[in-house]
């Protein structure tokens, strides 16, 4: 697994020399205009003593910067708010960043990511570097924080925030929406979903927002996620977060897409006859793989994508289609070897091949240690780094440990 820098990977976002521990968001969104005026307060800690504090932010107008209640000197370009304090900061600090404009997807190398305008609405979809398109943060996925998100907006539109709502205030045409995100998160996997939907409960704290056309075929097409999560909760462990959102936009998206505590499907993606199943479990199996473990780089994908991937496997199998066998075998003959998994590269972050030979590389581990000990491992793992980052040198760590064998070459095998 030669090494690729995180740097390599997110082109220039994020900064090692502090982490933010929450982030307090007050939006308010013109859906007509698409215009996004906002406030932005991040408590963070500094590594050491910083004298300029680099934020990722897309192209707005910023208003004004204060750090720990001073007035800042700033700069603004290129996607980077480099941010100058009266005096150095050490240890806890604050920023606080006033800024408005057309929020619009930002271009990177995967496309245009982040947030959109949907024909009535709009949605944000920012994995991996897509965040910056609606707020300033640390744009690293190892970066998890708090959040706190008010969204005021037209009333007539339903808004959906990864997080609890704690509080709706109608006043007039438009409404605000408070909610809370207190798991630490990822800023990529913070999203906004604004539309015209209905609410569909699934079961307990699972519902969908989906457009009032959809909602029969919704139904069907959702309704054995209650299943899945149980099966998922006895493959992995419980279910990380307090709730379930799946959103279906009333506009087609190439693909659905995690985020906290939700998922966001397209119209094109429900027809009534289950057709798209397996990614409703993939998406499903993210909020193990990949929000509540979170990768430290983007390098380690094929620990979201290939547990996603698997998850699918043995959602077939116990749902009386294709065994996990059987699938692992026709992907075997299939998925090429020209990539290392393990360490894919810019270009290829997010090939086929990182997400099937990831769930290759599973099936192999079990085949090799045998059912108890690898559902028991992936529950371990699991619950050991619950809301933290991970690497794939913890997970064979790990893996070793829980089967007491050697699986170091094995695992550079399969990952290379």
């Amino acid at each position: 697994m030669a090494g690729v820098t995180r740097a390599d990977y997110t082109l220039g976002h994020g900064s090692d020399d502090y982490r933010v521990t929450h982030y307090d968001l007050e939006l308010d969104y013109k859906i007509g205009p698409n215009r996004l005026s906002a406030r932005a307060a991040l408590s963070a800690v500094a590594a050491g003593e910083l004298s300029r504090i680099p934020l990722d932010l897309a192209g707005f107008a910023v208003r004004g910067v204060r750090v720990d209640g001073r007035t800042a000197k700033f700069t603004h370009r290129g996607g980077k708010l480099v941010v100058r304090p009266v005096r150095p900061v050490r240890g806890e600090f604050t920023v606080e960043v006033r800024y408005s404009g057309n929020p619009r997807p930002v271009a990177s190398r995967w496309g245009e990511i982040g947030w959109d305008e949907l024909t009535d609405g709009a949605l944000v979809a920012s994995q991996p570097t897509g965040a910056p398109s609606w707020f300033p943060c640390n744009d690293r996925p190892g970066d998890k924080a708090s959040y706190r998100v008010s969204l005021t907006t037209a009333s007539a539109y339903t808004v959906l925030v990864t997080g609890d709502l704690v509080t709706r205030r109608a006043g007039g045409s438009a409404t605000t929406w408070v909610f809370e995100r207190r798991e630490p998160t990822a800023p990529y996997l913070m999203s906004v979903q604004i539309g015209r939907y209905d609410e569909l409960v699934l079961d307990g704290a699972q519902r969908i927002a989906v457009p009032r056309r959809l909602r029969a075929a919704a139904a069907h097409d959702f309704g054995r996620q209650p299943e899945m999560m149980r099966r998922l909760a006895e493959w992995f462990g419980p279910y990380p977060f307090g709730e379930y959102v799946v959103v279906v936009t009333d506009d087609d998206l190439d693909d659905p897409i995690e985020a906290q505590g939700m998922a966001i499907f397209g119209a094109n993606h429900v027809d009534g006859r289950r057709t798209f199943e397996r990614l409703v479990v993939h998406e499903l199996a993210h909020q193990w793989f990949g929000n509540s473990l979170t990768v430290a780089g983007w390098r380690h994908i094929w620990l979201n994508e290939g547990f996603a991937t698997y998850a699918e496997w043995l959602w077939s199998e116990a749902s009386g289609g294709p065994s996990a066998e059987a699938l692992a075998r026709d992907w075997r003959s299939r998925a090429g070897t020209d990539l290392a998994i393990g360490d894919p590269g810019v270009a290829r972050l997010f090939d086929e091949q990182v997400y099937k030979r990831g769930g290759l590389v599973l099936h192999e581990l079990r085949g090799r240690v045998g059912d108890e000990v690898f559902f028991g491992l992936l529950r371990t793992w699991v619950a050991g780094h619950a809301h933290g980052t991970v690497t794939s040198e913890d997970f064979i760590a790990h893996a070793e440990r829980a089967a007491g064998v050697p699986l170091r070459d094995e695992f550079a095998s399969w990952l290379g």
